[in-house]
């Protein structure tokens, strides 16, 4: 079954700082799934800040991408969604779900879930505003003591969504505790258009798992592709045959950094991106051999040269192990 015109079940979740070009050209590379941009901030995209336009140019990318906008001025919202279909976004995604504090000091992310008012006029706004197609990405609601995903939703769709993703914790939550898949099925049964569920889904076979249990026609995965950029692929794969596709080794785990930390220099320049690749060293080595003093070895490394020397010595050290 396809959702809209998507050609996966499967959406790789919208990260700050994460979901960069480089990243999702990598998680792309490896087939199946559905690729959304880090968010992008209305505020500065309508002042054509340089590095907010650049982040929002998807035009030079060969698969559909959705570009995430977060802020919460209205005239704001749609001139930066006519902007970001001018970029070459597939379609639009609002940002009603960030918990983090300075999204919340400026009346976005999860705030809006407590003013449906301002919401509703965005999610018009938006869809007035341009051709694509408007998702909403919100949380089970602010806290425990206010619960309104299912209003929300509803709201959402008679604002004009085409379709939205509830991750299910509250924004007092974070990212803490378990993920709440009760309310993404309540949500489901509440409304007609397509519902991605998002949390607590690391593996293909937890995808299967929400998915039988909520009833949604799609997932959304996060935090479980840092270190693991296949995995979408895998989910995609798994729930369209029942086969992950590949098998994941040592060898394929060193490609992949390495692809990456060129992506990440082709994009942000070396110094930059050698900064950038060592939260990425850290996840791409979780769970391996000495991975501890890998870690601390290159966090204190200070040119590319030595860093590329640095992942060859450890992963084809584990490697040679292994044959």
């Amino acid at each position: 079954m396809k959702i809209l015109d998507f050609d996966s079940k499967v959406f790789l979740a919208p990260m700050a700082g994460i979901t960069d070009k480089p990243f999702r050209n990598l998680v792309a590379s490896y087939g199946g799934g559905n690729i959304v941009s880090e968010m992008v901030a209305i505020n500065a995209l309508s002042r054509k800040n340089a590095k907010t336009y650049r982040i929002a140019d998807v035009r030079d990318e060969l698969y559909p991408v959705v570009v995430q906008l977060v802020g919460s001025n209205l005239e704001l919202f749609a001139d930066s969604a006519k902007l970001a279909e001018e970029l070459g976004a597939h379609s639009l995604d609002i940002n009603m779900g960030c918990p983090v504090k300075k999204i919340i000091a400026n009346q976005s992310g999860s705030y809006l879930m407590r003013d449906m008012t301002l919401a509703s006029k965005i999610i018009s706004a938006v869809v007035k505003s341009t051709s694509l197609p408007v998702s909403v990405k919100f949380r089970k609601g602010w806290d425990n003591q206010s619960i309104n995903a299912v209003e929300f939703a509803k709201m959402c769709e008679d604002s004009g969504a085409s379709y939205i993703t509830l991750h299910g914790r509250t924004r007092s939550e974070f990212y803490s505790g378990c993920a709440d898949w009760d309310i993404i099925a309540e949500v489901k049964s509440n409304v007609k258009i397509p519902v991605i569920g998002n949390g607590d889904v690391a593996s293909p076979q937890k995808a299967k798992e929400m998915l039988e249990y909520t009833k949604a026609d799609g997932v959304m995965i996060g935090r479980a592709t840092l270190g693991q950029p296949w995995l979408v692929s895998q989910i995609h794969n798994y729930l369209e045959t029942g086969e992950i596709g590949f098998e994941i080794s040592v060898s394929l785990v060193k490609k992949a950094l390495l692809t990456h930390i060129k992506g990440l220099v082709d994009y942000h320049g070396e110094r930059l991106a050698l900064g950038l690749s060592r939260k990425y060293v850290c996840w791409y080595c979780k769970n391996m051999r000495d991975a501890r003093r890998f870690r601390e070895t290159y966090v204190r490394i200070d040119n590319l040269a030595d860093a590329y020397k640095e992942i060859d010595r450890y992963f084809d050290g584990i490697i040679s192990e292994e044959e």
